[in-house]
Parts: structure tokens; C-alpha cells; sequence
């Protein structure tokens, strides 16, 4: 095996069909007073040289805890297992030091929080030049060129001037941009991106993304996006990985996976995106709360919460199996019952009360007129009608 000390920008993989990250059976679990932690549970994916892979699922189903596994980033206190290889090399079991020369020159990570993620006392330019130095024997004036030739890369106006500015005389977008750019600066072969578009709004978000998926068409890279916005997820992934209680419950191709859903977590998960045809109605959330992950639940981890709950799934957790469809793979023993149900997504309705079927129908009525609306029987309706 190559040791650390022998990698360089020449680091090769040793088969071109082997894949460029590899994780298998990963598990992460924090011992705590009150039990073991199980955050990731098994663990697997395979990424190659300009892969989008989404993963996706609510808050504390394990999505950042893999992201930092393979970063080398958990506390000390975290039992790491499985395999997780770069280029051929193992990664798990090397010490913070060791993982050093992997990160930012070939696994770069963007992280959710800018304001974190760069000092405030040094000025961007600064901070980017250093970056780069890390992985690089270059004068600081060729560091410095390099900060800013970053910084244009990601549409930041006017880079050199912008480059001796600190983090706080940029705006929310604008340092999300430079976190971005520090991610890139190296030319990593693999992007980690941990929920990259939070806080901002919806311009910049499309703005953040379209510069995401330029650089990566530019330099090849491959690109893990974890979020919870299934909107970002169609838009901008090749796969994508359903995640729930530390392990992954559905995986597949993105339009098979949101066209076909075969677990019925996917199916509530989508069936809570706000769309127009529910204009006027309650959205359909998931009822019930995510599994602590000390105490899971015998069986099936989405049992509690799940409408096609049987015996069966109280019993023991299903194992990851192909769904009827090339790479499309699920954690159900349900799934082909799923696949009959013409609108699954109805099986997260609830009662709706005190809404209306189609509000539009007051405002195309009377568009100059302000309408009050009552509730008769459950439905809102129009004072006039109500008498």
C-alpha cells in the first residue's frame, strides 16, 4: 500500500474501472451514558469520476455523520466501521493527520454554515491563498493569483479587489461562493456538499447551484449533495439515496426513484412538497417523529409511522433489495404491494379542515373585491354562501 507520504497530484487510480469512492457497510456509532448512538447503520455507495449522487432524508437519519466519516472529520469517541476507499485506498482506520493529505486536494467539503466555515479575522483572499499553499510548495504571490483566479471561477465580481475584503463584507451568497471556491481551489476529485443552499433564498440557492453543476461539468468532479429540498435533488443529481434511522432505505436512478417510490418513507417525503395541484389543501406530512437512535425499533425502522405496517415488519429489518428496476434497490418488505397502489401518496391523507378545495374559484369570482371566507362543515367558503 502507498503510504501517506507518497501521494502527490500524480495519484492514480490503480484500475480505471475501479471506482473513484467507494464506502461500503459503513457504521458510525457514538457510545453515550444512555447507550450506544447507532447514527449510520451499513452504509453503501460507489461513485465515479463525475457522479451527482443526492442523499436525502429528515434531520438525524445520518446524512452529515457519513460525510464526515469519510472526511475523517467525527470526534475521537466515534467507533467508525466498514470500508471506505479512495482511488483503491482505505481511508478508515487513518489518524487526523494522516487523513490530511486527502482533504481538500482530492475530497473537498462544503459546509452548510459560510459564517463557520471562514475566519472572520482574515480576509478571503487570505484564507483561500492558504488553502492552497497546504497542498502546494508556491510563493504566497502565486497563492494569492490562485485565490483570486477561484474566486472569479465562481462568479464573485471584481476577485482581486473582493480577495483583501473579510468574510463579513460579504453577503450571505457571496460567502457561500467563497466556501465553494475553497472547496475547489485544490481541483479535488470528489466535492462533499452538506446542505450548500441553507439560509439562502431562492435566487441565490439557483444561483449557488448552477455554479456548482458549471464546475462540475468544467473539471470532471463527482458531487455528493446532501439535503433534505427533494426540489434541489431532481434538479441537479444522476442517484439518489433515501435515508431514515442511520441507514439507507431506498437507492436508484432520481426519475426512477421519484416517478416509482418503493418504500413508503419516499413516498411521504414526496407527498410533502408543496405542488400546485394542492393549492388551497394542508400538505401531508409524515405523522409521528423519526426513531431515537439509541432505542430503534425491532424490525423495520420506519414501522411506527408506516401505513402498510404488517407483522412482518415488527419482526426484523428488511434487507436492501433490487425493486423490480435496474440499480433501483429498497428496505421494504412491502415494496411490491407499493408498486400496486395507483396514488400511494394517499396513504399519508389525513382530514382536512378548514381549507379550501380551490381558492383560486373566490379571486377569479371577484378579482377587484376583498372576500371574507367562512368555515361551514369542515370547507371555507364565501360569506354569501354561508347565509
Amino acid at each position: 500500500m502507498t503510504s501517506v507520504s507518497e501521494l502527490s497530484e500524480d495519484f492514480l487510480p490503480s484500475s480505471t474501472t475501479s471506482p473513484l469512492l467507494s464506502v461500503k457497510d459503513l457504521s458510525v456509532t457514538f457510545p453515550t451514558d444512555d447507550g450506544d448512538v447507532r447514527a449510520v447503520r451499513n452504509v453503501s455507495f460507489d461513485l465515479n469520476p463525475g457522479d451527482v449522487l443526492g442523499i436525502v432524508g429528515e434531520s438525524g437519519s445520518g446524512k452529515s455523520v457519513s460525510s464526515m466519516a469519510i472526511m475523517g472529520l467525527l470526534p475521537k469517541n466515534a467507533i467508525i466501521e466498514g470500508s471506505i476507499r479512495y482511488r483503491g485506498e482505505e481511508l478508515n482506520g487513518r489518524s487526523y493527520k494522516q487523513m490530511q493529505p486527502f482533504r481538500s486536494k482530492h475530497i473537498s467539503m462544503i459546509f452548510q454554515d459560510p459564517m463557520t466555515s471562514l475566519n472572520p479575522v482574515y480576509t478571503v483572499g487570505w484564507q483561500l491563498a492558504e488553502t492552497y499553499r497546504a497542498h502546494h510548495n508556491v510563493s504566497k504571490k502565486a497563492a494569492w493569483a490562485k485565490a483570486v483566479e477561484a474566486l472569479e471561477l465562481v462568479g464573485i465580481p471584481q476577485p482581486d479587489k473582493r480577495a483583501a475584503q473579510y468574510p463579513h463584507e460579504f453577503s450571505g451568497g457571496m460567502r457561500q461562493r467563497v466556501v465553494i471556491a475553497m472547496a475547489i481551489i485544490n481541483d479535488p476529485s470528489v466535492i462533499i456538499a452538506d446542505e450548500p443552499t441553507t439560509a439562502l433564498d431562492v435566487t441565490v440557492q439557483a444561483q449557488i447551484l448552477d455554479t456548482m453543476l458549471r464546475i462540475q461539468s468544467e473539471t470532471d468532479a463527482a458531487i455528493i449533495m446532501i439535503t433534505h429540498d427533494l426540489g434541489v435533488v431532481a434538479g441537479m443529481v444522476n442517484r439518489v439515496q433515501v435515508m431514515y434511522g442511520g441507514t439507507v432505505v431506498e437507492s436508484g436512478p432520481v426519475d426512477d426513484v421519484f416517478e416509482r417510490p418503493r418504500m413508503p418513507y419516499t413516498v411521504g417525503l414526496l407527498g410533502s412538497v408543496p405542488n400546485p395541484s394542492t393549492l388551497g389543501k394542508r400538505l401531508t406530512p409524515i405523522k409521528g417523529a423519526p426513531p431515537s437512535l439509541v432505542n430503534l425499533p425491532t424490525g423495520c425502522s420506519f414501522s411506527p409511522r408506516c401505513p402498510l405496517v404488517a407483522d412482518v415488519c415488527h419482526e426484523w429489518e428488511p434487507l436492501l433489495e433490487e425493486a423490480g428496476a435496474p440499480n433501483h434497490t429498497t428496505r421494504c418488505h412491502r415494496w411490491e404491494h407499493l408498486a400496486t397502489i395507483e396514488q400511494p401518496q394517499r396513504l399519508f391523507l389525513h382530514d382536512e379542515i378548514g381549507t379550501v378545495e380551490n381558492p383560486a374559484v373566490f379571486a377569479a369570482a371577484n378579482p377587484d373585491e376583498s372576500l371574507e371566507v367562512t368555515a361551514v362543515h369542515g370547507t371555507l367558503v364565501s360569506d354569501e354562501e354561508a347565509k
